[in-house]
């Protein structure tokens, strides 16, 4: 994992040391050696949406790193006091600016080596007009066909547009789950 590991304790700011906590864990933890606190590292959820209008998806280049200038669907982290649902809808609206009706969850996608869960819903798009925020150069509709695979930004996002056209070949949207290593 990419992440750095913890180093002050969250509570009392005393320096943590990794050990197993007195409480049968199993795992090493940031432990806070003055308070006890156990302090946990835990995924982050990566929410976004997969919004479609008639045959085509929309797509969004990205003017931020990482990846800058590739395609992707509207995503980004889930923030505190929001569900996954209203996360993936902010983001949506913020990269975007699409209007859109929330449809159900279709993919989560484990992205172990970076510690992050990545969960798409699909999205009925009720206009093809859209006014993408400042982290978009460029939001544009997209068939199957015209997508610009080798420019997508993430294998998460290649892999939910895939099955996204697998099923919409077949008429019945499921729910996909995955594990990339």
């Amino acid at each position: 994992m990419h992440r750095s590991p913890i180093k002050f304790c969250k509570d009392c700011g005393a320096a943590v040391v990794y050990r197993l906590p007195d409480d049968g864990d199993t795992k090493l933890r940031a432990v806070c050696p003055a308070c006890h606190a156990v302090h946990y590292e835990n995924p982050i959820n990566v929410v976004g949406t997969v919004p479609h209008w008639g045959d085509k998806v929309l797509l969004c280049k990205r003017n931020i790193e990482p990846r800058f200038g590739k395609w992707t669907l509207p995503a980004g982290f889930m923030e505190l006091g929001e569900s996954t649902a209203e996360g993936a809808a902010r983001e949506t609206v913020e990269e975007a600016g699409a209007q859109f009706e929330m449809q159900e969850l279709f993919s989560v996608m484990s992205v172990i080596h970076v510690g992050q869960v990545h969960l798409y819903y699909r999205a009925e798009l009720l206009s093809d007009v859209f006014d993408p925020g400042f982290e978009t150069i460029e939001a544009r509709l997209f068939t199957e066909a015209e997508i610009p695979w080798d420019e997508i930004a993430f294998r998460t996002v290649s892999q939910t547009l895939k099955h996204y056209f697998a099923d919409r070949k077949t008429g019945q949207f499921g729910l996909h789950h995955e594990s990339l290593v």
